[in-house]
């Protein structure tokens, strides 16, 4: 199986992938790593191990249009049986859902359907609830929605903050990743 991994930021979840293709526990290939800015430290961690990266940098393009086809291109250059947004954030046109459908995968820092978007950990301790997670699903033209495929939850603590709260969730989210991409590898 082969993936082609979109992420914005750090890559944490993207590091967790390539340590277990690296082990062995994973089986699957990273086709390719992109971002959409020259600046993320995803790139770098990609870089240093040696996985073929490319930036479609979002600021480049006048049009959104154009930016959506320059992506489109992009990842489809590799073939992908899957693709992999960790921590992409940007929404894709209806177009690249089209072309990746059922293969388009999203991690989230919530328990869909509850709190999408970009402030999921903060919306859920703002309404107080006990109890929140992470999502792995299958993206569409919606944000954060689309059908599930696996969820883990993580206790909210008296004390979290967002970012304790969000450090938490992140943990849980690199496991299920794993587990969710070693499901589909072996399906």
């Amino acid at each position: 199986m082969r993936i082609v991994v979109l992420v914005s930021g750090t890559g944490s979840n993207l590091q967790a992938v390539i340590d277990a293709v690296a082990d062995g526990s994973l089986p699957l290939e990273i086709a390719a790593v992109g971002a959409d800015r020259p600046d993320t430290f995803g790139v770098e961690r990609s870089a240093a191990a040696g996985l073929e990266t490319f930036v479609v940098n979002f600021k480049d393009y006048a049009a959104r249009a154009d930016w959506d086809a320059a992506l489109l291109e992009a990842v489809a250059a590799y073939k992908p049986d899957y693709v992999v947004s960790s921590g992409f954030m940007r929404i894709v046109a209806p177009s690249f859902i089209n072309a990746f459908e059922g293969r388009y995968v999203n991690t989230h820092p919530a328990l869909l359907p509850s709190f999408p978007g970009a402030h999921g950990v903060r919306d859920a301790i703002a309404y107080g609830v006990k109890v929140t997670g992470c999502t792995v699903h299958f993206a569409d033209a919606g944000v954060d929605t689309g059908p599930i495929i696996a969820q883990t939850p993580v206790t909210v603590l008296p004390e979290d903050t967002e970012e304790t709260l969000h450090e938490r969730i992140k943990v849980a989210e690199r496991e299920l990743l794993i587990q969710v991409l070693g499901d589909l590898a072996r399906a």
